[in-house]
């Protein structure tokens, strides 16, 4: 079955939501930055993954990444490869992403981030209440992408 990438709209709050719930990740600040979000969907428009920048300044942070298990590899870079023709739109010049998954590591190489201690980080990430947490968090790292 063929997917849809598509912006996510303010219709789509409520689902989206959800769905970061079910994944069981946070739903806070969605609402905000809902022009910086990503759904992928099939023809029913049953969504299949999700993923969204906080803008801060001219870097972004990426969030919310949910995933169904069905969804392929290939799928997921397409997911990325729209994600930063999103944020060079949005006049983004740098992504960065925060992890405590180890194993989550290999991927986002082949995606073409590289990791990035934590005293090279742009104080724009530090005004990021997610960053905040997840620097209180146990085997943290971030990981950086110029688009």
């Amino acid at each position: 079955m063929e997917t849809i990438i598509r912006c996510a709209q303010t219709e789509d709050i409520t689902r989206l939501e959800l769905f970061l719930e079910e994944a069981g990740l946070s739903k806070d600040g969605v609402q905000a930055s809902i022009d910086y979000f990503l759904v992928m969907e099939n023809h029913a428009e049953e969504m299949k993954a999700t993923l969204g920048i906080e803008p801060l300044g001219k870097v972004g942070l990426l969030r919310s990444l949910a995933i169904r298990p069905s969804l392929t590899e290939k799928d997921l870079f397409l997911l990325f490869e729209q994600i930063f023709i999103l944020a060079r739109d949005r006049q983004l010049t740098t992504l960065y992403l925060a992890s405590n998954k180890k194993s989550s590591l290999e991927i986002f190489r082949l995606i073409g981030f590289t990791e990035e201690i934590i005293e090279n980080l742009p104080a724009e990430l530090f005004q990021s209440e997610h960053v905040k947490h997840i620097l209180t968090v146990d085997n943290s790292f971030f990981l950086k992408i110029s688009i």
